[in-house]
């Protein structure tokens, strides 16, 4: 059966410029970078250094994709609204200022959640991604707060 996911796709408006920046700014390595067939379709995918398991294809919006469906994906990342990854990391507040440092665009500072700490940051081509230092689920913590966050 199934053993672990291998491969998730992000949309993105520009692949080499996309690859770079997953590279030069959040440590990512090349997993591959191919030119397939005499279309033009390119594919790129990035992994963690340290989970190759997990390739991440960067593809544009476009074949195979409906036109309809490619037309969405990219008004929604041109208007900063497409969701990609979640990311892990020991320390989100760290991670946060290294991240800023290099210019990553942050759309929510480290908050604290039920969940962690995470904050909300964009890629280059306005995918938003989410960097989540874990911490011990409690349902009973949950469960005391409603879903805007307010106390019960």
């Amino acid at each position: 059966m199934i053993s672990n996911i291998s491969l998730v796709t992000v949309y993105v408006t520009d692949q080499t410029a996309a690859k770079n920046w997953y590279i030069e700014t959040l440590g990512f390595v090349e997993t591959a970078d191919i030119q397939m067939g005499d279309n033009g379709f390119r594919w790129v995918a990035i992994a963690h250094p340290d989970h190759r398991e997990l390739e991440v294809t960067l593809m544009l919006p476009g074949p195979p994709l409906d036109e309809n469906l490619a037309d969405a994906i990219s008004r929604s990342l041109a208007g900063g609204s497409h969701g990609s990854l979640g990311l892990s990391t020991q320390d989100c507040r760290k991670a946060y200022a290294e991240l800023t440092a290099k210019g990553v665009d942050f759309v929510q500072p480290p908050s604290e959640r039920p969940y962690g700490v995470e904050a909300v940051f964009r890629d280059n081509s306005g995918n938003w991604l989410v960097l989540v230092e874990p911490k011990q689920f409690d349902p009973t913590a949950a469960a005391a707060t409603d879903p805007g966050g307010a106390e019960r």
